[in-house]
């Protein structure tokens, strides 16, 4: 069944178009369509339709995880008895099949949703994927051939690998410039995983968790079409610097993408940051921590930022080192170097061009250079995996490193010693954790990776068994040793913290890493191995999978308590979550209150609400102006302009507007009418604490270009908004630390608010000038029956605090209508909300309308 949701892709993806996991039983039939209640559309919907299960009728039912990623967990062989069809099993190797271990058996029911490592012809794609879904509960995604290039070989490993891994396209033949039809092929690819993915879901109830870069546009369609789904999303590449990520032409529509996610997850603190950045920097998004989590406000929804480091998976590499065919290996390797007196070195990566294979051997060569005691003695055995992309780079890298293993072989090598040995063909992994037992040092020395495993792994095997101590001539009780020389620029690298870290570019310092690991004294050896392989056994894959999923349960328990509105066309749409309680305001609501009111009370904040905040030109309009004057000349209204301006600027742009009262400076001065004097609303203090906040703010503005002061007779504020996002922010806060500081003992309260960080006297508010109006209307016998009070920021909530609290007080009639507003669908104490500056400006003339006709009348 075609979604609406996703009809004309390809103006979709070029924007020109306008713990409670599942509830099925195992052997329920799942149809291919499900309809359920909870979706929302872009109208209000009656809470009571939210779908919580009946507790008393999930006590049997399982809970269920949709792991969706490029790549199913499966091995796919043709049938060898000459009769059409396939064979599946189970791939061992595969992470999405390891994760399951940590998560409660059969507690919970995985689904797999994917594509096979084989072409199947549409003609047998329906019996295997009944065949899939049936024996393995997974749900293939067949892509055509043509369109799975241009998705996976194009755009994945030619534009976005390459530039996640820091490598920008400066030339045709370096990495591969942005093509938008490699692009809209990525979009159709995940767009057909998002068609495969609604076959099998269960929107209320299931965990969707999708995996690396392959599906970042995958969570915009589901968003789409489930506003509610429970969906995590954990990224297995680097992500790069702001300054390398906003070059790709489609950065914002990845970002918005990956926002639609309720959980993002990074191997290191390194890729959130950047990732948090580049939102700052490209979307204006700002994060928090809350209790330890990280969190970004996305239009009303939390989105929880996890770092954790995915794990090896201890149970199966303990099972193959007991193997007797790794026994017999490490037997064979034994004989080969350890027996002719020969150190080994290990290294094992893919042949690709981050993977610093060839910086590895100009480092063994450099170190037989300069310890030519080391000749004929030390082995560096370099495994070479396949590379899982094609093309020119790939080839480069395969003849560099071959020429350069001939160079050091001939320059070194002796009868029956060669220096360095290549091993370009595949291996078993029985083969690969014999080599880990045999080494005395592993050396990983990628210019950028992921995260890899490989030292991991290496760790693990170090530590061995009973047997292979035999093997090795060691003693059981002996304390093991290993070492690691890693590069800092790999996933791995920050928690392994007894490794010799190295800048894999500087030759000499990793030769001389290589050196000192064989050097190194026994007991440092021991001791750095313990360390290691106490953190490793401890934060396997079955943690890592745990632990993610539990911030998603987290992350995601709220969402039936929400309202959801989807805004945005194409991959611009993002949900709006809000509330069950708030509401847009509408016009014929507030109108129809208006006229049967008698007395009213109208509170309206100037910048970013009755005047856009990105706006140049500050001053009211006359048309502003007139709006407000209709307002006024109804003898039932106080209108009130509430804000952090200075008397003298609202005083200058307000003059026409006779009847008008004004609070400026957050209400410190405060007039009812414009013949009327200024007054306070606390008592007058002085500002001698200026003397010490200006050179404070003076110091942080010469330090950060773009930051301006404002001074005004009350109040200081130091303003960002024009200086860069992540040094603003910074600085902000340790301004408002260092004002806190030698302000403590000044009548005064250091705040900090959207772009600013504000020094004013203590006790004013905005919620003060309400609490004032109020309490003044009713001691003249006019309690107001209608209250209208909209604002932006956080300043305004504190209009908006008293008058929610006002509301059956003396202060205000029986009964009153009350409409506190904010501009844009956000958290607030407002119970309404407008979308922008030009709807407020519309209700508030609709209002003025009505002023008109009732004042004739």
């Amino acid at each position: 069944m075609m979604s609406r949701s996703y009809s004309n892709l390809l103006d979709l993806a070029s924007g020109e178009n306008q713990s409670s996991f599942t509830r099925m039983s195992v052997n329920r039939r799942i149809p291919r369509v499900m309809t359920v209640s909870g979706i929302i559309s872009d109208i209000d919907d009656d809470s009571s339709e939210s779908a919580y299960s009946d507790p008393s009728s999930s006590a049997t039912q399982r809970d269920r995880i949709i792991v969706v990623a490029n790549q199913l967990p499966i091995k796919v062989h043709r049938k060898t008895d000459n009769s059409k069809g396939w064979m599946f099993s189970w791939d061992e190797d595969s992470l999405l099949l390891q994760l399951k271990d940590g998560l409660g058996g059969d507690d919970i029911e995985f689904f797999y949703v994917g594509c096979l490592k084989e072409d199947i012809q549409p003609s047998e794609q329906d019996e295997v994927s009944q065949i899939l879904l049936e024996t393995f509960k997974c749900v293939p995604t067949f892509i055509p051939p043509e369109l799975f290039s241009k998705y996976y070989h194009g755009f994945c490993k030619q534009q976005l690998w390459p530039l996640f891994h820091y490598m920008l396209p400066l030339s045709p033949d370096l990495g591969g410039r942005f093509n938008r039809s490699l692009w809209l092929a990525y979009v159709s690819v995940n767009k057909i995983f998002a068609d495969r993915i609604m076959e099998v879901i269960n929107p209320d109830d299931d965990f969707v968790w999708v995996h690396d870069y392959h599906l970042m546009v995958l969570p915009t369609f589901l968003r789409k079409r489930f506003n509610r789904v429970k969906l995590g999303f954990f990224l297995h590449s680097p992500f790069p610097s702001s300054e390398i990520y906003k070059t790709l032409p489609i950065r914002e529509e990845l970002l918005r993408a990956l926002l639609n996610s309720d959980l993002i997850g990074f191997h290191t603190f390194d890729y959130a940051r950047h990732f948090l950045s580049c939102c700052s920097r490209m979307l204006g998004v700002s994060y928090e921590s809350k209790r330890g989590y990280i969190g970004l406000e996305y239009y009303g929804r939390t989105v929880s930022i996890k770092i954790l480091p995915v794990g090896i998976h201890m149970g199966q590499l303990e099972s193959v080192l007991s193997l007797t065919e790794t026994e017999a290996k490490v037997a064979e390797l034994i004989e080969q170097f350890s027996a002719q007196g020969r150190t080994l070195l290990l290294g094992v990566d893919d042949m690709d061009i981050f993977k610093g294979i060839s910086l590895k051997l100009l480092a063994m060569e450099q170190m037989l250079l300069q310890h030519p005691e080391k000749q004929g003695k030390v082995v560096l055995v370099q495994i070479a995996n396949p590379a899982r992309g094609k093309g020119k780079d790939v080839k480069e890298v395969q003849d560099e490193t071959c020429a350069t293993v001939k160079r050091i072989n001939e320059t070194f090598g002796e009868p029956g010693y060669d220096p360095v040995i290549l091993i370009d063909r595949p291996l078993e992994f029985y083969e690969r954790v014999a080599y880990y037992v045999v080494a005395e040092c592993c050396l990983v020395t990628a210019v950028r990776d992921g995260m890899n495993l490989i030292p991991y792994e290496y760790i693990i095997s170090r530590q061995g068994n009973e047997k292979l101590d035999n093997v090795l001539g060691l003693e059981p009780s002996n304390p093991k040793k290993s070492m690691l020389v890693v590069s800092e620029f790999i996933g791995c690298s920050p928690s392994l913290s007894g490794a010799i870290r190295v800048n894999p570019w500087n030759i000499d310092a990793v030769a001389e890493a290589m050196e000192s690991a064989l050097v190194m004294a026994e007991q440092e050896k021991q001791l750095r191995h313990e360390k290691h392989y106490k953190y490793v056994s401890t934060h396997d894959v079955a943690y890592w999978a745990r632990s993610f999923l539990q911030d998603l349960e987290r992350t995601c328990k709220d969402h039936m308590r929400r309202r959801c509105w989807g805004i945005g066309f194409g991959l611009r749409f993002r949900v709006v979550s809000l509330d069950l309680n708030f509401r847009k305001l509408a016009m014929e609501h507030i109108v129809s209150a208006y006229k049967r009111t008698s007395t009213r009370a109208i509170l309206l904040d100037y910048d970013g609400t009755l005047m856009p905040q990105n706006s140049i030109d500050k001053k009211p309009s006359s048309k502003t102006l007139e709006i407000l004057d209709s307002l006024c000349r109804d003898k039932n209204n106080m209108v009130f302009i509430v804000s952090a301006r200075t008397r003298a600027e609202l005083t200058e742009w307000f003059s026409s507007c006779e009847k008008l009262g004004i609070a400026a400076e957050h209400g410190y001065f405060l007039r009812t009418k414009r013949d009327e004097e200024w007054e306070t609303c606390v008592p007058a203090v002085e500002c001698s604490w200026k003397q010490i906040a200006d050179p404070v703010m003076k110091h942080y503005t010469d330090a950060t270009d773009g930051s301006v002061i404002e001074d005004k007779e009350t109040a200081m504020v130091w303003c960002y908004e024009d200086a860069d996002p992540d040094f603003g922010s910074c600085q902000a806060k340790e301004l408002l630390d260092h004002l806190e500081s030698v302000l403590a003992n000044e009548p005064v309260t250091v705040k900090s608010g959207q772009n600013i960080v504000e020094v004013k006297p203590q006790g004013v508010s905005k919620g003060i000038v309400a609490k004032r109006l109020l309490h003044s209307m009713q001691e003249k016998g006019m309690s107001p029956d209608f209250v209208l009070c909209i604002g932006d920021d956080r300043s305004d909530e504190d209009m908006f605090e008293v008058i929610m609290s006002s509301v059956a007080a003396p202060s205000m009639a029986p009964s009153a209508e009350v409409f506190a507003c904010t501009v844009g669908r956000k958290p607030s104490k407002a119970k309404y909300y407008l979308d922008d500056a030009v709807e407020i400006v519309r209700l508030v003339q609709g209002l003025a309308s009505v002023a008109e006709q009732m004042v004739t009348l």
